[in-house]
C-alpha cells in the first residue's frame, strides 16, 4: 500500500491532470448547452469519419465470410443434386434389369462390379458372385443391352470377368437380318471388328449384331452391338465389318452371369 501512495506521490502531476480531463470529459459529456451540443456534432463528425475505414474493414470481412459459406452451400447442392441423378439412372438401370431378367428365358444372376482392371495381362472386371452363388468357369455375363464378356476365374463369393474388349477376347457372331457369321474382337475404344465375313453377305450400316450359337459357352441370338462400316479386303473373298458395342463398357455397375441356359434366346 505504501508503494502504491509513493508512485502516486512521484505522479502527481499525471494523476492530477489525468483526473482534469476526466473531469472535464464528464462536465462536457453532461452539459446540455448550445455550444456544448455543436462541440459534440463536430466530435462526431471526425471520429465517424476516422470510423468509416474500419466499418468498411468489418463489412468486407462479414462479406468474405457470408460469400465462403455461400460456396460452400452451392457445393453441398451441386453434390446432392448429382447424387439424386445418380440415383434415379442406377434405379433406372435396375428396372431395365429386373424386367430383362422376367422376360428372359435364361437363368440369371443378378451381380455388382465392385472393382476393375485388377491383372495386368487381361481387360477385366470382378463382380460379387462366385461359386457359392453358382457361378461356374466361362460363364458368360451380360446386361440387357449386350454382352459384356465371360468368368475366367471364380472365387466363393466373388469372381474374376474377362470383357468383350479385351484384346484376346474371341465372339462368333452373326449380322442380322442377313445371317452373315464372323469372328467378332475388338479393336479401340467401343468399336470392334467381324472378321471372315464372306464378302457377298448382304450387310448394311445398322444392323443388329448378335451371338451366332456356335460357342459352348454364349447361347444364341444374345445382343452384342450394332454394324457402323463396311470394308472389302484386299485379295480376299471376304469382308470386314466395323461394329460398335451395345453397352457402355465404362460405365458398368450391374450385370447379369447366365447360371444356365434353359433356352436360346428369341
Amino acid at each position: 500500500m505504501r508503494k502504491i501512495y509513493l508512485a502516486l506521490i512521484r505522479q502527481r502531476d499525471h494523476v492530477v491532470f489525468f483526473l482534469a480531463v476526466l473531469i472535464s470529459f464528464t462536465l462536457i459529456l453532461t452539459n446540455d448547452s448550445r455550444d456544448i451540443a455543436i462541440l459534440r456534432g463536430k466530435a462526431n463528425d471526425i471520429f465517424s469519419f476516422m470510423y468509416k475505414p474500419v466499418s468498411w474493414l468489418r463489412s468486407m470481412a462479414v462479406v468474405e465470410d457470408e460469400a465462403a459459406v455461400l460456396r460452400e452451400k452451392n457445393i453441398q447442392l451441386k453434390l446432392q443434386i448429382e447424387s439424386m441423378l445418380n440415383l434415379a439412372a442406377e434405379n433406372e438401370q435396375l428396372k431395365n434389369l429386373l424386367n430383362y431378367r422376367r422376360e428372359s428365358h435364361l437363368t440369371l444372376l443378378p451381380a455388382k462390379v465392385i472393382n476393375k482392371g485388377i491383372t495386368s495381362n487381361m481387360n477385366t472386371i470382378t463382380i460379387d458372385v462366385g461359386t457359392d452363388q453358382g457361378v461356374k468357369r466361362n460363364a458368360p455375363v451380360m446386361t440387357p443391352n449386350g454382352v459384356i464378356g465371360k468368368s475366367v476365374v471364380v472365387g466363393r463369393h466373388s469372381s474374376i470377368i474377362q470383357v468383350i474388349s479385351d484384346v484376346n477376347f474371341r465372339l462368333s457372331v452373326q449380322v442380322m437380318p442377313s445371317g452373315a457369321r464372323g469372328i467378332l474382337s475388338w479393336v479401340y475404344g467401343d468399336l470392334c471388328e467381324i472378321r471372315e465375313v464372306q464378302k457377298n453377305s448382304e450387310i448394311n450400316i445398322g444392323d443388329r449384331v448378335l451371338t451366332s450359337g456356335f460357342s459352348d459357352i454364349f447361347p444364341k441370338n444374345l445382343p452384342v452391338g450394332e454394324v457402323t462400316g463396311i470394308r472389302e479386303e484386299r485379295g480376299s473373298y471376304q469382308k470386314i465389318v466395323s461394329v460398335r458395342f451395345a453397352e457402355n463398357l465404362g460405365s458398368l455397375i450391374n450385370i447379369f452371369v447366365i447360371t444356365k441356359q434353359n433356352d436360346a434366346v428369341e
